[in-house]
């Protein structure tokens, strides 16, 4: 096995890993939550902590990239899930609560930042390179909530152990990784560019491909399994079916060559409008297990090609020298989706039932979707 392959297989097991944990959490916050006695108002908050970490790292990415390694962050955000989950594992006070939300936010903003710059440069294609995180990371959150879910039956502490063994173990291969540079200066030739990138053709387009798979993954981990827990679903049932979403975003990453090469628009209708629809039937099947399962499997699909196809047209449509900065600018409307989704569903909850929160917010992603864009002639 060269070097390159060694390195991809390396990547892949840490990405795994570190999805796992991040998956366990997925489920745990949210059931924590309500068995600790948290309004859904209150867990919506919680969660948005995450965000509001993740957010501020994400507009710092760029300028760290290129002074410090992609592996060096790897290896950070592996110890950050375990510290996250060991913080929840001592007490759900909302002390604990919300340094473990805080630790998780950066975590996931080092995770995702460092694991696409280096899959992309060790890539002749990003979308090819995007696709082996995405597969990985999917691999990863689709065993961390089934495990989670029944682990979750027998002991509220289990789960959270496995997701400290995870996080740990993933450092080892993340340190072992490949040592690229960190990034160059932006050179001379782009001065007089214009330097916000997410106005350039294609890279806009990217941003909002990756808010709509945020606000999908944000409420996956937050509002969609309190709504089927509401709806009387066993948390076993539960973390069955966050898995079915989670395996559904493995199929959405699998076809997202072929979507991207329909072009930039396309990509981004096809993936909108199954990820919006798909959540919007959420709610009203909530407590009917195969229309939810169904509704879970459109959406993940919808957001895996979101998530795979819009960071690889970002990278793509700027300078080499530039990919750290438009990935973590892709990844700062990601954070940003993160911060939101949570606030506005935590109003909405206090107006409305969950479930139809849930319905606002799956046609809500539909909208850029109607958004008339430069066309695919002017950015592919």
């Amino acid at each position: 096995m060269d070097s390159v392959n060694y390195d991809r297989a390396l990547s892949a097991l840490a990405i795994i890993l570190f999805s796992f944990a991040l998956g366990t959490l997925s489920v745990v916050v949210p059931l924590l939550g309500v068995h600790a006695g948290y309004t859904p108002s209150e867990i919506g908050l919680l969660v948005a902590v995450a965000a509001i970490a993740q957010l501020i790292t994400r507009l710092y990415m760029g300028a760290l990239m290129r002074r410090i390694p992609d592996r060096s962050f790897l290896v950070g955000s592996g110890l950050m899930i375990a510290i996250s989950c060991a913080l929840l594992a001592i007490s759900p006070a909302v002390v604990f609560f919300v340094a473990s939300q805080l630790v998780q936010g950066i975590a996931r903003a080092f995770f995702w930042t460092s694991s696409q710059t280096h899959a992309v440069r060790t890539s002749a294609a990003p979308v090819s390179g995007l696709r082996d995180v995405n597969l990985a990371a999917g691999i990863g959150a689709l065993l961390g909530p089934t495990v989670a879910g029944y682990l979750w039956e027998a002991s509220v502490q289990l789960p959270l152990i496995m997701g400290i063994v995870a996080g740990s173990v993933a450092v080892v291969p993340a340190a072992l990784l490949i040592r690229f540079p960190p990034f160059a200066a932006r050179p001379s030739s782009l001065t007089g560019r214009d330097v916000r990138l997410w106005r350039r053709p294609g890279v806009n387009a990217a941003c909002w491909m990756n808010t709509g798979a945020r606000v999908w993954k944000s409420l996956l981990d937050s509002y969609v399994p309190l709504a089927l827990s509401l709806a009387g679903q066993p948390a076993a049932v539960i973390g069955i079916l966050l898995s079915i979403a989670n395996a559904a975003v493995l199929v959405g990453s699998t076809v997202s060559g072929w979507v991207r090469s329909r072009g930039v628009r396309a990509s981004l209708v096809i993936g909108m409008i199954m990820t919006g629809l798909g959540l919007a039937a959420v709610g009203p099947f909530s407590g009917l297990t195969v229309p939810v399962a169904a509704a879970l499997a459109i959406s993940g699909i919808g957001a895996g090609v979101l998530q795979t196809v819009g960071p690889a047209i970002a990278a793509e449509k700027v300078h080499p020298e530039e990919r750290g900065d438009a990935l973590a600018l892709t990844g700062t409307f990601r954070a940003t989706a993160l911060f939101l989704s949570p606030l506005a569903m935590a109003g909405l909850v206090t107006l409305t039932p969950v479930t139809a929160a849930l319905l606002a917010a799956g046609l809500l992603i539909i909208t850029p979707a109607a958004t008339p864009w430069r066309s695919n002639k002017d950015v592919d």
